[in-house]
């Protein structure tokens, strides 16, 4: 316990799901915590939730002033920052359905906001940092209707390669975490019907070699040994938790 002791951790999109479970781990491994969620309501309960030493700001990480705002509150209440988990979702639509705003949307949150969720906190990165970018096996599986969202999470794979030699002399680290099918309110949402949820989660147990989805904890778990110094030589890595999904 407390792995993250006298550490200060930033998770964005930390409202639910695995943003929200790997807030509730690093807080009970014992860092100072910044959250951030769209919706306050949510990330009200969540900071609620998560307990310790936690801090909620409001805001969009595709929007310049809210990353502002974040780290103007994280530079007056702690100065610095040893953990970044740039955590963003999305959603999926068929080929001959997509729009250009689909396209927008997806991109301005995954590629867009972890960017600059990670150019604007170089300031406040202490030297040997680790930063967390939250992949997924659909960057390198193909997904019938994920193929804009695919495109997203490669580009998440294409920035850890480049910035482990951008931040190199500073000694901070970059790693991707990549999910499988988890159980959290965004996969739920993905279905227009309760039936339709039950099937995706059939199709999914059976392409699993483990039998079934994973949970937001045991993501949350691989984002914490990602923080920790126990993954110290670990750097522009994949870490798939996923089950065998994508290993086969």
């Amino acid at each position: 316990m407390h792995r993250l002791e006298g550490k200060v951790a930033v998770v964005t999109g930390a409202n639910s799901g695995i943003g929200l479970a790997a807030a509730r781990r690093f807080a009970r491994e014992g860092a100072r915590l910044f959250i951030t969620g769209r919706r306050r309501l949510e990330l009200d309960a969540a900071v609620g939730e998560v307990g310790g030493k936690t801090t909620g700001v409001r805001g969009d990480v595709s929007n310049m002033a809210d990353l502002d705002r974040l780290y103007d509150v994280v530079r007056r209440e702690a100065g610095g920052i040893d953990v970044l988990l740039a955590n963003a979702g999305g959603e999926f639509m068929a080929l001959q359905e997509i729009t250009e705003e689909h396209y927008e949307r997806t991109f301005a949150t995954n590629v867009k906001g972890t960017l600059f969720t990670v150019r604007k906190a170089l300031p406040l990165l202490r030297d040997g940092a680790s930063v967390i970018l939250t992949g997924s096996t659909a960057a390198t599986t193909g997904i019938p209707s994920f193929s804009v969202y695919s495109a997203s999470k490669a580009a998440i794979r294409a920035f850890a390669r480049g910035w482990i030699l951008d931040l190199a002399p500073r000694r901070i680290r970059v790693n991707v975490l990549v999910p499988g099918a988890t159980l959290t309110p965004g996969w739920h949402g993905l279905a227009a019907s309760e039936e339709q949820d039950q099937e995706m989660q059939r199709m999914t147990r059976a392409i699993t070699p483990l039998g079934r989805l994973g949970e937001p904890d045991e993501i949350a778990n691989a984002a914490l040994f990602l923080a920790s110094d126990e993954s110290s030589f670990m750097n522009g890595s994949e870490l798939f938790v996923d089950g065998g999904s994508a290993q086969i």
